[in-house]
């Protein structure tokens, strides 16, 4: 049985990105934040993350506020720390260098009771490349569903 409780992904990254590499980061978060999560209540469509003074942050991720925070809730669209170790922190720095590489949070998910955050460096596709595996994703299905008439 899987200890991962999946909260959020981002399929749109998959579409305007090229994968080159992920990784399991920690989230620093508060208490209200975590509620809203178990929830499901995130959205990460335009997150990204950014290396700043050696230390990794997530931009842009909203996660609702919790209904019965009150007072204790926090800012939806706060930047949140990420937690990595130095190593991997110097290694996104001298790639996120090179021409046209970003941080995209690909997934968001409980792995024994601790948020976790699957993030992805990544290359920004032009739009050529996104028609380009547009065809490709309708000319497969097409296949396949040639090969189910078949039989």
């Amino acid at each position: 049985m899987s200890q991962i409780k999946t909260i959020a992904e981002n399929r749109r990254a998959r579409h305007d990105y090229f994968i080159e590499d992920t990784m399991e980061v920690g989230i620093v978060l508060q208490g209200t934040e975590v509620k809203s999560l178990r929830a499901g209540r995130v959205n990460l469509r335009d997150s990204f993350a950014r290396v700043e003074n050696g230390e990794v942050f997530l931009y842009g991720t909203h996660i609702s506020p919790y209904e019965q925070g009150n007072r204790f809730n926090h800012d939806p669209t706060r930047p949140r720390k990420l937690l990595l170790h130095k190593r991997e922190i110097r290694r996104l720095i001298g790639k996120t260098k090179e021409e046209g590489y970003t941080l995209v949070p690909i997934r968001l998910y409980f792995l024994r009771g601790r948020c976790k955050v699957e993030l992805a460096l990544a290359k920004g596709k032009k739009l050529y490349d996104k028609r380009d595996a547009a065809a490709k994703r309708d000319a497969t299905r097409r296949a396949q569903q040639a090969m189910g008439r078949e039989q």
